[in-house]
């Protein structure tokens, strides 16, 4: 099929349609074996760009009917496609990676263990370009949702179920407020912690619940920095733009934001430069951003949502592989775009013959000169992205600041040292191949930072709020941070 009749009937019969020649084939059903990865150790050998989305919904985000004991699943209720459609729409736009992150209910986890994970097992089978990863969206306790991603291992059905009905604050029927509590997030994490395969956990959608700039609603700075002192290998990070980006092409708004909105489709805790993630990160925490589709229904079928990939990418360093993927985002090898803006992005920090990239920390001698060279480095969209634009960069800016350490106020939203040091425009980037090359260097540098970058295709020195305008017109890239240590 082609990719508009894709677009326009994905369902039930745009997945057969599009399977057919994998099952009329004679598919290989391929032994369990053949594809466990979980955590896989090496070097940077084979890694490159991969795309992929970690928050899609797929229709076991249903409904109950809890006039019954135990309730009954109603199957569609909230997304309406069945994970291989998800699969097949992930690969058509470009990812190699997907997760598919259901949202929890009463006993739902009965339902991920015996309905929803056969077919998943079954997608991956039918699509095996897309290593679909396990896991949901996590109905955490006393914040809004979360990625919860599991590894990829013979017994992660298991493990899934025993941390969704164990800690879930929706899973116990009848309801239990004991589960809804901070203290409980905390040992949820703590057993996390414990397991031999440690999932990933990433917050969902962080400031949609907030009524105003810097007032939060559900998800506080307090409770991101009580989670990650517990597990920072697990509590890794929050999307920095969130799903539902294509609200205002049916009259709502972007990510679902109604009570304060996005800036540029990115959240008020990224986008705001010296705001919270520059907070955390002045603290020097290991705090990442992504950005997902939260696909429920696509756009041209009433909903507020692209399809995985269609605008929203997170890009990780990564081999094909599970255990290489889940390692790339648990360590900071990420950076994000919409629209396609860009299709690789590296960010790097050198100085006294040493270098690092995304995530990674660069540490240098006090008794040496320290200027530091940053090099940005992106490509630009080959093309036409998914709307048919040929968008272009018109400017990059690069992001620098302070490490000063744990604040003692676990509610701190700000890093005054963070600011944009310089911005660029075509005039200021060289061609490399396929690529556009920037350096700038940071002159004598008597402490720790961090670096990092964003770009954009409109005049905006700063994101502003967003409002009815098509997301096509209003897109962003942003890198996660290199930390430079003064020794």
């Amino acid at each position: 099929m082609s990719r508009r009749q894709l677009v326009k009937y994905a369902g039930v019969g745009a997945t057969l349609a599009a399977a057919s020649p994998l099952v009329g084939g004679g598919l290989a059903w391929a032994d369990d074996h053949e594809d466990r990865q979980d955590n896989q150790r090496g070097g940077s050998r084979n890694r490159v760009w991969r795309a992929g989305d970690h928050h899609v919904h797929s229709e076991y985000s249903g409904d109950y009917d809890t006039s019954t004991n135990p309730p009954k699943f109603i199957k569609g209720a909230d997304a309406v496609y069945p994970i291989v459609t998800n699969a097949i729409m992930a690969k058509n736009f470009g990812l190699t990676w997907a997760m598919c992150t259901d949202h929890g209910g009463p006993t739902h986890s009965k339902v991920n263990l015996e309905q929803a994970y056969p077919d998943l097992l079954l997608s991956r089978k039918l699509v095996p370009e897309v290593l679909q990863f396990w896991g949901m969206e996590f109905d955490t306790p006393a914040l809004d949702h979360h990625t919860l991603m599991i590894p990829r291992h013979e017994g992660e059905a298991q493990q899934l179920f025993e941390l969704e009905s164990r800690f879930a604050k929706n899973d116990p029927f009848p309801a239990d407020p004991g589960r809804n509590t901070e203290a409980k997030m905390i040992e949820f994490l703590k057993v996390a912690r414990g397991m031999p395969h440690q999932p990933l956990v990433i917050a969902h959608h962080a400031s949609r619940s907030a009524p105003g700039l810097g007032v939060y609603g559900q998800d506080t700075p307090r409770e991101f920095r009580n989670g990650h002192n517990v597990a920072p290998e697990i509590y890794v990070g929050f999307e920095g733009a969130p799903g539902h980006q294509a609200g205002p092409l049916n009259g709502g708004a972007r990510g679902g934001y109604g009570n304060h909105p996005t800036y540029g489709g990115f959240d008020q805790m990224t986008a705001r430069v010296g705001g919270l993630w520059d907070s955390l990160l002045g603290e020097g925490r290991r705090w990442w951003i992504t950005a997902t589709s939260d696909s429920h229904v696509h756009w041209t079928r009433g909903g507020a949502d692209f399809w995985p990939g269609e605008y929203s990418k997170t890009y990780v360093l990564a081999r094909q592989d599970y255990g290489d993927i889940m390692d790339g985002l648990r360590n900071g090898r990420i950076w994000v775009t919409t629209g396609d803006l860009v299709t690789s992005l590296d960010v790097t920090a050198r100085g006294q013959g040493r270098s690092a990239a995304m995530g990674e920390t660069v540490t240098l001698s006090r008794r040496n000169r320290t200027d530091v060279e940053i090099e940005i480095k992106f490509r630009p969209l080959n093309g036409a992205n998914h709307n048919g634009d040929r968008p272009e960069v018109r400017r990059v800016d690069l992001i620098v600041g302070d490490i000063v350490g744990p604040s003692a106020n676990l509610d701190a939203d700000t890093n005054p040292t963070t600011k944009v040091v310089a911005r660029f425009g075509p005039r200021d980037w060289r061609r490399q191949g396929a690529d556009y090359v920037i350096r700038h260097t940071l002159r004598d540098v008597g402490g720790d930072l961090y670096a990092r970058v964003r770009g954009t295709n409109t005049d905006e020195a700063e994101p502003l709020a967003d409002g009815t305008e098509s997301p096509w017109d209003d897109l962003w890239f942003y890198s996660n941070p290199v930390f430079v240590h003064v020794r």
